[in-house]
């Protein structure tokens, strides 16, 4: 694995533990605004990456079927909504406890969860990450090694909020600033490994690329949908969300066309 292709898998994971060493330098848990500014810009991210990113180089990828070309990428789309709310239903996640929680234990509970939650999510976008540069690879002429990396800084910016919103919280309800910011990091570590399986297995995975390529878009824009929106826009001044959502995403369409 060359230096090049290491770094671009390694860097989503290094920017969740850059936002999860926020616990070393922040002495109070993230006020529901900046939560709300953090949450709203990821998911800016998240959307512009699975578009410019994953569908659309989906669909540059079955040119041949004419008016049809929509048609893989639509069935890759639907197929990662699909395993997220499976993945949803099979295992607990934040929303399940969020109104229920009350006191130190249930608090403590419920960041259990988000935990979980955010790891859970962590495993599309690490595959994200693999697809795309498995596509590099195999000289796909519709993938850039500047639009993996787009892809790879954009994960890493929205991993950052993720990483801080899970290990401040860990520390204001007891635990050891290091012990919050190693469960951060290693609520990140799935996505380097699921990114190195995924290109492993690239020479089987090139004939089925804009469908995985479309369902990685899918996954992530469940999570966005499900999980990143509600958070962004529940209680007042949810405009700020909002504008940080605009902002993410006007970030992340002009890393990926300026780099692609």
């Amino acid at each position: 694995m060359n230096t090049e292709l290491l770094t671009g898998i390694m860097i989503p994971f290094a920017g969740t533990a850059l936002g999860s060493a926020c616990v070393f330098f922040m002495k109070k848990e993230l006020g529901v605004m900046v939560q709300r500014a953090l949450t709203g810009f990821a998911s800016g991210v998240m959307v512009a990456a699975s578009i410019w990113s994953l569908i659309i180089p989906a669909m540059e990828q079955t040119e041949n079927l004419g008016r049809l070309s929509f048609l893989p990428a639509c069935a890759g789309f639907w197929l990662g909504i699909l395993f997220l709310l499976l993945l949803d239903s099979v295992i607990p996640h934040l929303h399940m406890n969020s109104e229920k929680a009350e006191g130190p234990k249930a608090k403590l509970k419920k960041t259990t969860m988000m935990v979980l939650a955010v790891t859970l999510h962590n495993i599309p976008e690490g595959m994200a990450v693999g697809v795309v540069y498995a596509g590099f690879l195999s000289g796909n002429a519709a993938i850039t090694a500047g639009g993996a990396l787009a892809l790879a800084l954009g994960i890493a910016i929205q991993n950052f909020p993720e990483g801080a919103i899970i290990s401040m919280p860990l520390h204001a309800q007891g635990k050891s600033r290091g012990k919050a910011f190693l469960d951060g990091v290693l609520s990140g570590a799935v996505e380097p490994v699921g990114a190195a399986l995924t290109i492993l297995a690239a020479g089987m995975i090139v004939p089925a690329m804009p469908y995985l390529l479309s369902f990685a878009a899918g996954a992530m824009l469940y999570v966005v949908v499900e999980e990143l929106i509600p958070e962004m826009s529940a209680g007042e001044h949810s405009n700020i969300g909002v504008l940080m959502f605009a902002l993410g995403f006007t970030l992340m369409m002009a890393l990926d066309v300026a780099l692609g």
